[in-house]
């Protein structure tokens, strides 16, 4: 698992960016890859997986 935050994120068109703690690169995060509801600032850990434009996060959970 990787530790980051979110960035941004419009829950209106259900999508947004993490910020990586560790290499500070910004990851694309869409509804469907979220187990917790987030809001930007949020500290998340999260995995990652080939997608057709980059990387993209997925079971974003946040950090208690």
């Amino acid at each position: 698992m990787q530790k980051g935050t979110i960035k941004f994120f419009n829950s209106a068109k259900g999508f947004g960016f993490i910020k990586s703690d560790s290499t500070g690169e910004e990851i694309f995060v869409h509804v469907t890859g979220l187990v917790d509801e987030v809001r930007e600032n949020d500290e998340v850990t999260y995995e990652t997986e080939r997608g057709k434009k980059g990387l993209n996060a997925i079971n974003v959970r946040l950090v208690n």
